[in-house]
């Protein structure tokens, strides 16, 4: 299955090395739309949602393909949550809503 618009991924992008956790709005030749936080921010962004404290919200980005390493879609497995799994659960809220 390809990655479409509305898919929850995970995007390693080099030079610098970061990553984002997010849902994607497009993917075009030029890069990739898409709606995220820093993965390294996820649970302290978890944290804050589930005890009603101020967060910094998800920001619209753009990935240029240049930059693009890796772009997985956010599934779970047998013996781990997807990340969008253990956001619902920690927090009480579907992803897709904040």
């Amino acid at each position: 299955m390809k990655i479409e618009s509305g898919d929850h991924v995970v995007i390693v992008m080099h030079t610098p090395r970061e990553k984002l956790f997010g849902i994607v709005d497009e993917i075009a030749p030029a890069g990739v739309f898409l709606r995220a936080i820093e993965l390294g921010y996820f649970d302290d962004w978890c944290n804050s949602i589930a005890n009603g404290e101020p967060f910094l919200p998800m920001t619209d980005q753009f990935v240029p393909m240049w930059r693009l390493e890796r772009m997985t879609r956010d599934e779970s497995s047998d013996s781990a949550p997807s990340l969008a799994e253990q956001f619902e659960k920690r927090t009480g809220r579907r992803f897709g809503d904040i």
